[in-house]
């Protein structure tokens, strides 16, 4: 996708975070938008800054898990703007702790979000855009799905988010694979950030009450958390200049988009283990004290309670 002036982009998790900073640069483009999110506060207020600097801008409420409301989404872009060019599903959440701990609700709502929200993302705006091609020859699209580099890699106590990650990167790739297969002239591409300052370690503060937790956190959710939060706040790479370099890979055509591209070493090590069959190695391996401030707030957090 060479050009972005005058199209239409749809983002979900738009109101803040990497969404917030893709609505930045798709205005600055010339882009129509339609943001998505499920924060209504931060939603108006995203949509009233972007309306301020001359963006034509949509806004609705909308939960990724549900197929119905991905499907309202589209049918009010559609509304608007008449077409769908370019599609972040990009509505992500955390989850932390040892993988045993984690709760049936714990699963629904991080799949929901993480997994569903993509699929449907990729159901339904991958027809629109297939049949606007079908209508015009010079139809140029691209669908870009929010993973992490925990869709490459298994850190401990992240269980659920992993299961999540591997998920999207595994249902970009086949993406990719299936629209080459058919000669569509709609990119893909995956992102895979690693610890970038955003809100997702404090996604739990949207969790919906179908999904909510029942109990208190366990220490293992505790210390996980805490690292979570650290790591996540101290990133050096900012949500801005993930955007920059999403918006080259669309333009380039690249399939695989990396925040902190020295984290590959630690894929190619597992990747290494893979085709090798040994035991997968030590995700910590290159920040051994890391692993250790993870063992020592996990003491005893996975011997069971009572």
């Amino acid at each position: 996708m060479k050009t972005f002036r005058d199209k239409v982009a749809v983002i979900t998790g738009g109101a803040s975070g990497l969404g917030r900073q893709f609505a930045n640069i798709a205005a600055r483009e010339g882009m129509k938008l339609v943001l998505a999110d499920v924060q209504a506060d931060a939603l108006e207020q995203a949509t009233a800054e972007l309306r301020g600097q001359g963006a034509s801008v949509i806004a609705q409420l909308c939960d990724v898990r549900k197929g119905e409301q991905v499907q309202a989404l589209a049918d009010a872009a559609m509304t608007e703007f008449g077409a769908v060019h370019l599609v972040f599903n990009n509505a992500g959440v955390g989850s932390a702790g040892l993988i045993w701990e984690n709760t049936e609700a714990d699963w629904e709502w991080v799949m929901g979000v993480n997994v569903w929200g993509v699929i449907h993302g990729v159901r339904i705006f991958t027809r629109l855009m297939l049949e606007a091609a079908a209508k015009d020859a010079s139809f140029e699209g691209h669908i870009v799905n929010t993973a992490s580099m925990a869709g490459l890699l298994n850190a401990p106590a992240m269980g659920v988010y992993n299961v999540s990650k591997h998920a999207v990167v595994s249902l970009s790739e086949t993406l990719y694979h299936d629209l080459q297969l058919v000669g569509a002239p709609i990119g893909t591409s995956v992102l895979c950030p690693y610890f970038v300052p955003t809100g997702i370690s404090q996604s739990h503060r949207n969790r919906p009450q179908d999904v909510r937790m029942t109990a208190g956190p366990t220490a293992s959710q505790i210390a996980a958390q805490v690292m979570t939060d650290k790591a996540v706040s101290s990133g050096k790479v900012s949500a801005g200049e993930v955007a920059e370099i999403t918006f080259k890979a669309i333009a380039d055509g690249q399939f695989y988009i990396y925040s902190h591209p020295e984290a590959l070493a630690g894929v190619r090590l597992n990747l290494e283990s893979v085709v090798a069959g040994t035991n997968p190695p030590d995700p910590y391996a290159a920040t051994p004290q890391i692993r250790e401030l993870l063992k020592a707030k996990m003491q005893g957090a996975s011997k069971p309670q009572g």
